[in-house]
């Protein structure tokens, strides 16, 4: 028999929890033995070093099973972190460019930016422009263009190319599948 500590009551109740006086009973193999008393069902799982765990308190009679209430849990809380892990959050990643990238660095981030996108994130793209480039636009535009061209086949433009003060701002989402 498992020891309950005060923890785990917002969770089923068990063994001596259990105050109803008739309960539909499951045994360890999952078989349906029927509507028996608490102190019966009780009885027959202390017999069998099991705990007896109300697993549908709304049911009437309630359902009980008797199984290892420990490896329950443990079983609860895997398929809790399970369904966690697949709820991923999208994030935003953000690349840097300037009007004066050159090819290396500009494939370098390309490749960054193709990681992010099969990844499934999201990819804010940041052109800022300094001093006097501010004066030739063309050149940083010429850069989105290329971007636009070049994740074509992975990204689909979110928010279109447009200036905010010094920079230019753009947003690819992944394509869908």
């Amino acid at each position: 028999m498992t020891v309950v500590t005060k923890k785990e009551t917002g969770r089923a109740r068990v063994n001596e929890q259990i105050s109803v006086p008739q309960v539909r009973l499951i045994d360890m193999e999952g078989n349906q033995v029927g509507v028996v008393s608490t102190r019966e069902a009780l009885y027959a799982a202390a017999e069998s070093d099991l705990d007896l765990v109300e697993i549908s308190p709304t049911a009437n009679p309630p359902v009980c099973r008797i199984m290892n209430y420990g490896k329950y849990l443990f079983e609860l809380n895997k398929k809790q972190n399970l369904a966690k892990k697949k709820q991923k959050q999208n994030q935003v990643k953000e690349l840097k460019f300037r009007p004066t990238t050159e090819e290396g660095d500009y494939q370098v981030k390309l490749r960054s930016l193709k990681r992010f996108l099969l990844n499934g994130d999201k990819v804010k793209i940041t052109l800022r422009f300094r001093g006097r480039e501010v004066a030739h636009q063309e050149l940083g535009m010429r850069i989105i263009d290329k971007l636009q061209t070049d994740t074509a086949d992975v990204a689909v433009v979110e928010q279109h190319a447009k200036k905010e003060g010094r920079q230019i701002v753009m947003v690819l989402a992944p394509k869908k599948k």
